[in-house]
């Protein structure tokens, strides 16, 4: 595809960023958040499809973990190669490719969404939604090079924000077809995205550009791997991004097997988490602006634990409604540590350019460079923390009966996480050469 190319792109220039550089920014932007957000929909199809699965379908709730955990699995894996399209294909080339593409699951969910259908058939199309959440690994790579560094934690939450409120979208999408339709219906949902994955292409290939200086810098990548922060910052991303999605995904499950909630009543209370915990993740990226993503995402991490800790509360002594608080604080706690740990990102690469004798635009260009680059990986490790979270449900509830057993696991996850970001990013090094020590606290 010829397309639309920037030659030079330089958003830490103030004239050039308030001539033309933050206008097409924006632009790029808000075209972006609607491509990734039809992807996390398609991404969490099997979310909604399973509670269209009653008896007739045979089968049992472990056997609906898995088709999900199986569109998980595909959808950590892809963001790999995902992140290097950019480099390769350019930005708005590979989201209208990408966003084209998930033409392919829906239109095979909508062949095979019946009783009667085997097992496998589902798995191998739960397996196909997974391209869905590779989107995100690309949005956020090229949005992040769109952006200087004092926008990124607004920028990429907004991004990521948008994108992740397709989660709750189609949720509620599902619970409209399962209050009026019945349940008997769930090809209405995929008859319902179907041209909604063509307009998302459309609007991209006319309203995108591509930016020259990121095609081609594949190499980049190859650093990041290289790079200790990129897996430590995976790892923190795991305990953010990965109960976001492994709980959205598991969250309808969870209400009808340990509560024994209906369909219709399982979806009427399933979108709340994950909506609210979409729609906060931009104010994370602002906080992490502000007063730093180190410390935002320290102090995240023990809101979740104590959440957790409710959670298990509920569990014990059966009460949905408490249940329901902590999950639901869960999400909210989960979605503004996302945009934390995503401003996180770049200021660490650009604080290691500046320690590496890198100065002005030259610190700025390697920070875009490397935090670009590890995005990518680290949204793929995210994700498959999302699967961890649906196989530790799948393992507690094939073996007690209850998620109990899972929700301690989580919870002390959590603890090693805050300690992590403390150890690494808040606590003062000491003094123990005359070589100067950076102190990450500020990103």
């Amino acid at each position: 595809m010829a397309g639309r190319w920037i030659e030079q792109w330089e958003p830490e220039d103030e004239k050039f960023w308030r001539g033309t550089g933050e206008k097409t920014a924006r632009r790029n932007l808000w075209f972006s958040v609607l491509s990734e957000h039809v992807g996390f929909s398609i991404w969490s199809l099997w979310s909604v499809m399973v509670l269209f699965m009653g008896p007739e379908y045979g089968i049992d709730p472990a056997g609906k973990f898995f088709l999900i955990s199986t569109a998980t699995l595909v959808g950590a894996v892809v963001r790999v190669p995902y992140t290097f399209a950019v480099a390769l294909f350019g930005g708005r080339n590979w989201t209208v490719f990408s966003a084209l593409s998930l033409l392919v699951p829906t239109g095979f969910a909508f062949a095979v969404m019946e009783p009667g259908t085997s097992y496998t058939t589902f798995v191998a199309v739960a397996a196909l939604t997974g391209i869905g959440g590779g989107n995100f690994a690309s949005s956020m790579t090229n949005i992040n090079a769109f952006f200087p560094l004092r926008k990124k934690g607004w920028a990429l939450g907004l991004n990521a924000g948008g994108g992740n409120i397709g989660v709750p979208v189609i949720q509620l999408v599902g619970l409209l077809v399962i209050g009026t339709a019945g349940a008997a219906h769930p090809r209405i949902i995929l008859g319902v995205y179907l041209p909604f994955i063509v307009v998302a292409a459309v609007c991209a290939w006319f309203r995108m550009d591509n930016l020259r200086p990121v095609q081609n810098d594949t190499g980049a990548a190859l650093q990041a791997v290289r790079e200790r922060h990129t897996w430590i910052m995976a790892v923190l991303y795991i305990g953010t991004f990965g109960s976001f999605i492994g709980y959205s995904f598991a969250f309808g499950l969870v209400l009808q097997t340990q509560f024994g909630r209906t369909p219709l009543q399982a979806a009427s209370l399933t979108f709340i988490g994950p909506l609210l915990g979409s729609l906060i993740r931009p104010m994370g990226g602002w906080l992490a602006d502000r007063y730093g993503g180190a410390r935002i995402t320290l102090w995240n991490f023990a809101g979740m634990a104590a959440a957790t800790g409710v959670v298990v509360y509920a569990a014990g002594t059966e009460s949905l409604a408490v249940f329901l608080v902590g999950f639901i604080a869960l999400f909210v706690l989960s979605g503004l540590g996302n945009g934390s740990t995503f401003k996180m990102i770049p200021g660490i690469f650009h604080a290691q350019g500046i320690a590496k004798g890198l100065r002005g635009e030259e610190a700025a260009a390697y920070g875009r460079r490397l935090s670009g680059a590890s995005m990518g990986l680290i949204g793929a490790v995210g994700a498959l923390g999302g699967l961890a979270i649906n196989l530790a449900f799948r393992q507690s509830f094939q073996t007690s009966g209850s998620g109990t057993a899972a929700f301690w696991s989580f919870l002390v996850f959590y603890a090693v996480c805050f300690a992590l970001t403390w150890s690494v990013y808040l606590r003062r090094p000491a003094a123990v050469s005359a070589k100067p020590q950076l102190s990450y606290a500020e990103v």
